[in-house]
């Protein structure tokens, strides 16, 4: 029997504003007289949603914003109900949605943890024998007996955090909550989700837009779009199938060539135009791995600089940022008069893997200088199979493939070994 079955589940929300009570009866007195009354228009948040989850399971399911991932934990956590369908779970749940959101600012960090456990299931003596760890996982020692209200956001979704996974139930339902906190604090949780997914053996449903910790900690992915399941499969398959339809969402909201959102301009230069060009010399935003390309950049310079750096980079359409390379160690230019110029950075076999990227470009009088012009999004561009350069299947992840080769395993004698026989 499956400990989750969602089984041809719809979630409709009328759409439109608050009727008062005045337009209710008059629509209730036009229904009397024959006459039709206004229909409100009826969003599907889901559609026909259908599938289960066995024990032990460790269930991902993402999607753009707006696909219904929210609203479908929503439902199996009780929250709220399917207009259509039906949904049947079977074990006790420990949702994890909107953390700290069920936090009373009036009352202190101590009498929430009591409080929220109670709500969340857990026993007095329970709460009372975990209250040392959740008080130190979310590292409130100090802080425990003053009132909320008075807590950072930080603090406070950290306490919701540590109350709600100390709970001992069979299912976790997480959406979004890894990334709490700070650097160090979302790594604490990241490392006590997996705890309680590897080693303690839960059942979980993970929503979260971070797609690499979606194939980490998941056995099956779920993909959803506008409230329908669109594949369910293994996780490596179906973010694959996300990530492609992201890239081609991205390409088509980027097709300007250049952008000069997020620059730092000064009056001394203008960069006129940035293009990537293949190895033909036609300018594209399509390039196949390993191929060979050069970004070309042309700029009017405002008055003489000395000692110009050029600096070009490339950063995730997340703004990851993978990788820069200045000019300064391959080309000294002690002056620039000012004018028009254009110059070149060429790239050897682009060792980036399939996706989508985008250019960041700066240049300044000399390293550590101000900069004269900074700018990042200026070109967006694609990295797509190519079939003179083949991937090896295990090479589909990360940003880079390593240049890297393997020897034959030599057998040695271990000194354990070596020590035995003489």
């Amino acid at each position: 029997m499956a400990t989750i079955a969602v089984e041809h589940v719809t979630k409709e929300f009328r759409l439109g504003h608050a009727t008062t009570l005045r337009h209710s009866l008059a629509h209730a007195l036009e229904r009397l007289r024959g006459r039709d009354a206004p229909v409100a228009t009826r969003f599907k948040a889901l559609d026909d949603v259908d599938f289960s989850l066995d024990a032990g399971q460790v269930l991902g399911i993402i999607g753009t914003n707006g696909a219904g991932k929210s609203t479908l934990l929503k439902l199996l956590a009780g929250i709220s109900e399917p207009t259509s369908g039906r949904v049947t779970v079977h074990g006790k749940i420990a949702p994890l949605i909107e953390v700290g959101a069920g936090l009373i600012a009036d009352l202190s960090g101590r009498e929430n943890i009591y409080l929220n456990g109670i709500i969340l299931g857990m026993s007095y003596s329970q709460i009372k024998r975990k209250f040392d760890e959740i008080v130190a996982f979310a590292e409130l020692e100090e802080f425990i007996d003053t009132p909320v209200k008075r807590y950072s956001s930080g603090m406070t979704v950290r306490l919701g955090f540590s109350i709600a996974t100390c709970v001992d139930a069979d299912i976790l339902i997480v959406d979004e909550v890894l990334a709490v906190g700070d650097l160090a604090f979302q790594r604490k949780c990241f490392d006590r989700m997996e705890d309680m997914i590897k080693r303690q053996g839960k059942t979980v449903l993970l929503v979260s837009h971070n797609t690499r910790q979606i194939e980490r900690l998941c056995d099956r992915v779920i993909l959803m779009d506008h409230g329908r399941i669109i594949a369910d499969d293994l996780p490596g398959k179906v973010c694959d199938l996300f990530y492609e339809r992201s890239d081609q969402k991205i390409k088509l909201s980027s097709r300007s060539k250049t952008s000069l959102a997020n620059t730092l301009l000064t009056d001394d230069l203008k960069v006129l135009d940035v293009e990537i060009v293949d190895a033909s010399g036609h300018a594209t935003d399509v390039i196949p791995y390993k191929g060979d390309i050069s970004v070309r950049i042309r700029f009017v310079a405002h008055r003489n600089l000395k000692r110009p750096v050029f600096l070009v980079g490339v950063h995730t359409t997340d703004f990851l940022y993978l990788t820069r390379h200045h000019s300064e160690r391959q080309l000294e230019v002690e002056w620039l008069s000012s004018g028009e110029y254009e110059i070149v950075c060429r790239i050897s076999k682009c060792p980036l893997l399939p996706g989508i990227y985008a250019l960041l470009l700066g240049v300044q009088e000399g390293l550590g200088s101000s900069g004269l012009f900074y700018g990042e999004n200026i070109v967006h561009f694609q990295v797509k199979s190519n079939p003179a350069e083949p991937l090896a299947p295990g090479n589909r992840d990360g940003f880079f493939a390593l240049d890297a080769n393997w020897t034959q395993p030599v057998a040695v004698r271990s000194a354990e070994a070596h020590s035995i026989s003489s």
